[in-house]
């Protein structure tokens, strides 16, 4: 019995690597399925109940998912109630859309979202430029929030520094560090994020990408 549950791969074995969270994992399956219950959700990600209908509440709320069965809580010709079932109605593409329970956008860690995706999109840039063109008007961003994230993914690798600061002698000459994206080192959609730990754990990965073991321990 053991070696017919080992042979597909199932997604918590991904979670335990840190690789995708349980909502990337329904949210994929949604996309895929299109037409669903929850039901076959479990089945294809082999999440928690719980969290599986938790999540798909909050998403029909929000606009992405539209009730086509089991509105008015129909019963079959035994008794149980028929299972509810889903169409994706609002497909945004692969990132996972955030919202709360009651459908709301999750705001949380949204600047550096911003910041990664735009980091990503611009040739070379200075902290003050990057801030002002991540900056939207429901999510704008200090020019510090982007010089301190700036500064840890330069340590962890995925940027070159093009050209250094300059000090001026007087207000107003100096020029700030430029710096440009390895597009090598695109991971994935989802931002390396500075743990309080101030070490860089890369969620695409999976992994802490700075300071790396070997050296963390010189």
């Amino acid at each position: 019995m053991a070696a017919t549950k080992n042979k597909r791969q199932p997604v918590h074995h991904k979670l335990r690597h840190g690789h995708i969270t349980d909502r990337d994992a329904v949210w994929a399956a949604i996309r895929e399925l299109c037409e669903f219950g929850i039901s076959d959700i479990e089945d294809k990600t082999r999440v928690a109940t719980g969290t599986i209908k938790t999540y798909v509440v909050g998403l029909a709320k929000a606009g992405y998912l539209t009730r086509i069965e089991g509105l008015q809580r129909e019963k079959n010709a035994k008794g149980k109630f028929i299972e509810s079932r889903w169409c994706l109605a609002r497909d945004v593409g692969a990132d996972t859309p955030r919202v709360t329970r009651d459908g709301k956008e999750v705001t949380q860690g949204k600047v550096r979202e911003n910041l990664w995706r735009t980091l990503r999109i611009i040739a070379d840039f200075t902290a003050r430029e990057l801030a002002s063109t991540a900056s939207t008007e429901e999510t704008p961003v200090k020019f510090s929030d982007a010089k301190d994230y700036i500064k840890y993914l330069h340590k962890a690798g995925y940027l070159v520094l093009v050209q250094p600061a300059k000090p001026g002698h007087k207000p107003g000459t100096g020029a700030q560090a430029r710096y440009r994206f390895l597009k090598s080192r695109y991971t994935g959609p989802r931002p390396p994020m500075v743990q309080r730990i101030r070490q860089v754990f890369d969620p695409n990965l999976g992994e802490v990408v700075w300071p790396k073991e070997d050296t963390a321990n010189d």
